[in-house]
């Protein structure tokens, strides 16, 4: 069963594009080590709840939105290899390099975690 990295963010509205382009660059990185299927969602009904929500998960402001992101993976032990070999291949590789090719968002605020899917239906 596949293993999926599941990430939620803010990003500035006006980096939009700039954004795409760097989640398109560094998917294409990722995907280079296993991963079948990325998906990066920019936030088109996303409601403020009365508890908690989206955009106060990720302190989103007035000027941001929220990206809601996954990563798919065949399976756990694949995601465990792919993430080692990202790390290593990350110090000789300047491609990784945040200050070289900085992410339009602030990553403090960026939530993540890996999910062991317990129903999966459809392809």
């Amino acid at each position: 069963m596949s293993y999926i990295d599941g990430f939620v963010l803010a990003v500035p509205t006006a980096k939009r594009q700039e954004f795409i382009e760097h989640a398109d660059f560094v998917d294409r990185l990722i995907m280079d080590f296993g991963a079948k299927r990325i998906l990066e969602c920019w936030d088109d009904d996303v409601p403020d709840g009365e508890v908690t929500d989206f955009r106060r998960a990720v302190q989103a402001r007035e000027d941001e939105s929220v990206v809601f992101a996954w990563i798919e993976w065949p399976d756990k032990e694949t995601r465990d290899a792919g993430m080692k070999q990202m790390r290593q291949h990350a110090e000789s590789d300047e491609r990784w390099d945040p200050e070289k090719y900085p992410p339009p968002f602030d990553g403090k605020r960026m939530i993540w975690g890996g999910f062991k899917p317990v129903v999966e239906l459809g392809s």
